[in-house]
């Protein structure tokens, strides 16, 4: 008796339909990417090398943040740390007048949070001259 091997045949892979949902996804993600930053915030940071012109404290707003998280605008405590309230004084203190700086000055325990806060509501308000305070250490 003679048995009669069948040919093997090799198995396909079709990559087609695969490599077709890969493309579709990468598309997908491509749309719906959005590559705009919204929450950002420009500052333009003082230079070292410059002296600082003196200013009368009726020429700008100040705004310092204790260790605790509290305000005080002009040297003045808020009644409560939320962001409205700081808000509110500062429009009350100054009015229309956006262009006078701002000067943040901040502890330094002070929560991070604190002063994105305080430099959120002025960059909302308008201001585009907004500093930080800071001190030169003792061997500068």
């Amino acid at each position: 008796m003679k048995l009669q091997s069948r040919s093997r045949e090799e198995p396909e892979v079709n990559l087609t339909s695969l490599i077709d949902v890969v493309l579709l996804l990468l598309v997908f993600f491509m749309v719906s990417t959005s590559f705009v930053r919204e929450a950002e915030i420009n500052l333009r940071l003082p230079e070292a090398n410059v002296e600082a012109q003196p200013q009368t404290v009726a020429d700008v707003l100040e705004i310092t943040i204790t260790e605790s998280g509290g305000y005080l605008v002009n040297g003045r405590q808020l009644v409560n740390n939320e962001r409205r309230t700081l808000r509110a004084a500062i429009e009350r203190l100054i009015g229309d007048d956006r262009s006078m700086p701002v000067y943040i000055r901040a502890d330094a325990l002070a929560t991070h949070q604190a002063v994105v806060t305080a430099m959120d509501v002025a960059g909302q308000l308008g201001f585009v001259n907004i500093n930080i305070a800071t001190v030169a250490p003792p061997d500068a």
